[in-house]
């Protein structure tokens, strides 16, 4: 038995790793199974090449709980160390390692990329053990070793019986840990981080019913039998080929990672890259609303199929993050604890690759089955939209597939707008004026005012779209965006003819100053010879007013301080209704107020905008007016 120091200045090193190195103690387990799981590969290699001339098996790792004696076993079927090795290795590598990290990193505990490179990851084990043993025998022909530590610079390095090859690490689970004793707690981390290892984990027992044979009796009790509980799928959808998979494969995937999800996704995309870096993944389109609510399941990021985070920002760009699946990438560069990223241009590369893919996918589901996409659009339009937003890579792609509905459902792409509406709605300058809804109810009559002169209009009903079509007018000359109920429909899309009024401009002038007395503050009076048939009333709110202000309100834009503005509205007044000129001619001053409130009132009413008090005076004054 040979008893050592480990080469340390420090004289105990292992709190400094506890306080330092993890911020989450739970990692202990990820990091040892994944340290079993590199043992077991670099096996399969060495054997598949001829240098290890053993026979590599259908080997597995296994987790035990020995409650009684208040330890945990992983064992692997692996490579195994040498006595030379677990020196070299454990006691001189990881420690300087160790050492070098802390000098570096003391005084600040930044994030440094050491997980990994000198296998501190197995001094995580000391978290939650007061004392860790190793047992392990080569797959050369060497006897085994035992090691023994308990968190002080002190070893003990022994020859060991074991006959079998791998290593068996044992922790002795300290007093303040022992939750990491109990069956649901070891159960709960495999399932997290553990559940697409490539190699075969076992965690206990389960048991299994046999079928029933087809000579059985009435009463007969089906047989059951214990076997070996596997908890993990070591060949996950991501790793095959999207040849290999079905439509159902890759749903039943989807319900692998989310098993509380009960809504299929709309669609997926199969990430397979090599070059300029290591990228595989399945990103899924669930069913979103138009509302962007905070996703629960999020992407997962993999690490050589080791669960990494589920904080993918950076990696994702931020419009896909509302998107759900799997990411796996060795090149992607992580802190100490493998829970952030670290700035880093490989990382902009991979998100762009993403962004790139993404839209590649769209526009093929778009050109394949247009009919199909177009049901989709509501569900999927709120992230493609803000991708337009905030990825200008995206924004330079959606042309070829991002769509733009009408009120009767149909859908255009920006260019099959414009050749579409160019005949009806330019106006006399020449400029393209787009007519959008925001709320098919809620501007129904001005929607309906609209269609009778034969124009198209938008339903365009996400919660940024004020941005959106900022961002498209700056990029499209001579094209406009303007809600319907923004003004009369002959001002929104200005034509030559221009309808004569019935009144004088002395008469105007008049029944302006008539208006103005008892119309409230926030009303603007426009005078408009309209068509007699008109509605002699009508509110309409202005469209940089309201989009300045929508967009205040919704974040990123806007003049400042606008979204706080009250809301200001035109009442347009149809000169040529006979109600203009009913309340002009009317001289009794009483009279005259009646007409316009009740006038006004309707207005409102039929916006929406009448309620409380005002509604109740307006509901017994229309009472009396029909006694």
């Amino acid at each position: 038995m040979a008893t050592g120091q480990i080469n340390v200045s420090v004289e105990n090193i292992f709190p400094l790793i506890k306080k330092f190195l993890y911020s989450d103690h739970e990692i202990f387990l990820r990091e040892l199974i994944s340290n079993g799981t590199d043992a077991t590969l670099k096996l399969k290699h060495l054997t598949s090449v001829g240098d290890a001339k053993v026979e590599y098996g259908n080997p597995i790792i296994e987790v035990k709980i020995d409650k009684e004696g208040k330890k945990l076993h992983i064992i692997d079927q692996g490579l195994g160390m040498t006595s030379d090795e677990v020196e070299k290795y454990i006691n001189q590598i990881a420690f300087s390692g160790a050492e070098e990290f802390l000098e570096k990193y003391k005084d600040s505990a930044k994030d440094s990329g050491i997980i990994g490179h000198f296998g501190l990851g197995f001094y995580s084990a000391f978290m939650v053990a007061s004392q860790v043993e190793i047992i392990t025998k080569s797959y050369k022909d060497e006897p085994a070793a035992h090691w023994i530590c308990d968190g002080s610079p002190e070893f003990t390095l022994e020859p060991a019986d074991k006959t079998t090859r791998g290593t068996e690490i044992i922790l002795h689970i300290a007093e303040d840990s022992l939750e990491f004793l109990e069956d649901f707690k070891i159960k709960e981390l495999l399932n997290r981080y553990n559940k697409f290892m490539p190699i075969p984990i076992k965690f206990g027992t389960k048991t299994e019913t046999l079928p029933k044979p087809e000579d059985a009796p009435e009463d007969y009790v089906n047989e059951t039998i214990e076997i070996d509980n596997f908890i993990n799928n070591p060949n996950p959808a991501w790793t095959k080929q999207p040849t290999e998979l079905t439509d159902a494969d890759y749903k039943d995937f989807y319900r692998e990672v989310y098993p509380m999800q009960f809504e299929d996704p709309l669609f997926h995309i199969h990430l397979n890259v090599d070059y300029p870096f290591n990228l595989t993944g399945i990103l899924y389109f669930p069913k979103l609303g138009s509302d962007l609510q905070i996703q629960k399941d999020k992407i997962q990021l993999y690490q050589n199929q080791v669960y990494v985070t589920d904080n993918v920002e950076g990696i994702v760009p931020e419009f896909l993050t509302m998107l759900k699946g799997v990411i796996d990438s060795p090149d992607i560069p992580l802190n100490v604890s493998r829970s952030s990223l670290q700035a880093d241009g490989a990382v902009k590369k991979i998100s762009n690759y993403i962004t790139r893919k993404v839209a590649d996918k769209l526009k093929s589901l778009f050109t394949e089955n247009r009919e199909e996409f177009e049901k989709k659009w509501n569900e999927i339009k709120i992230v493609l939209e803000y991708g337009m937003l905030s990825e200008e890579k995206f924004y330079e792609k959606a042309g070829a597939f991002v769509l733009y509905p009408t009120v009767d459902d149909k859908f255009y792409t920006l260019e099959e707008l414009k050749e579409n509406l160019k005949e009806t709605q330019t106006d006399k300058d020449g400029k393209l004026v787009v007519l959008y809804a925001g709320n098919k109810e809620a501007q129904h009559s001005y929607i309906e005012i609209a269609k009778e002169k034969g124009y198209e209009i938008l339903l365009l009903d996400s919660p940024i779209i004020p941005h959106l079509i900022q961002k498209i007018e700056g990029d499209n000359q001579n094209l406009s965006f303007v809600r319907v109920d923004s003004d009369h429909i002959d001002n929104l899309i200005k034509k030559e003819e221009t309808a004569i009024s019935k009144l004088s401009d002395t008469e105007k002038e008049s029944l302006k100053t008539s208006l103005e007395t008892y119309i409230p503050k926030a009303y603007t009076v426009q005078l408009e010879a309209m068509d007699s048939q008109a509605a002699p009333f009508i509110i309409t709110q202005p469209e940089f007013m309201r989009r300045m202000k929508e967009m205040s309100q919704s974040g990123g834009g806007g003049m400042f301080g606008m979204g706080n503005m009250p809301e200001m509205y035109n009442l347009v007044v149809n000169t040529n209704s006979d109600l203009a000129s009913n309340i002009l001619n009317t001289e009794d001053k009483t009279a005259q107020e009646n007409l316009v409130k009740q006038a006004l009132d309707l207005a409102k009413l039929s916006q929406n905008l009448l309620k409380g008090e005002e509604l109740t005076a307006f509901v017994k004054r229309s009472f009396d007016l029909i006694k």
